[in-house]
């Protein structure tokens, strides 16, 4: 399998991601996608993500009850959890036969192998995503909170993320949410939206079976 990471090395990030999104009515929807909150979550960043994503992935959403941090995936040198741990997890969680797609939203930092932390890794083409919310926080920086902000950061993680899960890699589009980020300000300054180019590779990914 493999994985999708957003990720950031020292002041540089990445991302990997395919989706699309077109209007199409109930009958096109691509299966569920669920969120499975990692530890508190804002109920505020829970609701932007079920409101956002049914309409970019014409899927249906679901939320689960919180999770508890898993342990086991806390490396105590890094002070840090394993992104590709959780989705190990997550794996187990999901049915392909009910086309599931798995989201699993963390207020822990995240790592990945090789590098110093990630907004979130995903299945590339497969069914599970995780991202973290923590480094979305202006708090982290040492910064005054931004609520509007934090909240659409999220969005843009989630809609990235199950992008990669749907396929899309990353986008030449500066604009596009598929667009590669080489640091959250790049974040910012592109939308939560998908660009013509990989609405057109979601739509063609819908069409297919998932296994």
């Amino acid at each position: 399998m493999i994985f999708a990471i957003c990720l950031c090395l020292i002041n540089s990030g990445a991302g990997i991601l395919r989706l699309n999104a077109g209007d199409k009515d109930s009958s096109s929807m691509v299966g569920k996608i669920i969120l499975f909150p990692i530890g508190e979550i804002e109920g505020s960043v829970l609701e932007a993500l079920e409101k956002d994503l049914p309409a970019k992935f014409h899927a249906e959403v679901k939320r689960q009850n919180p999770m508890p941090i898993p342990e086991d995936a806390f490396h105590p040198a890094r002070k840090q959890y394993s992104s590709s741990l959780i989705l190990k997890k997550l794996r187990g969680l999901v049915r392909s036969e009910k086309q599931e797609i798995a989201l699993a939203i963390a207020n822990v930092d995240l790592y990945a192998e090789g590098l110093n932390f990630v907004f979130g890794e995903a299945e590339f083409g497969g069914r599970c995503a995780v991202i973290s919310l923590t480094r979305l926080r202006q708090g982290f920086y040492s910064l005054p909170e931004k609520k509007a902000l934090f909240t659409e950061r999220a969005i843009k993680e989630a809609v990235h993320e199950l992008g990669h899960v749907f396929g899309i890699e990353h986008c030449p589009h500066p604009e596009c949410v598929m667009h590669f980020s080489n640091s959250l300000m790049d974040t910012d300054k592109k939308s939560a939206s998908f660009c013509s180019r990989c609405r057109g590779i979601l739509g063609d990914s819908s069409h297919e079976s998932r296994h």
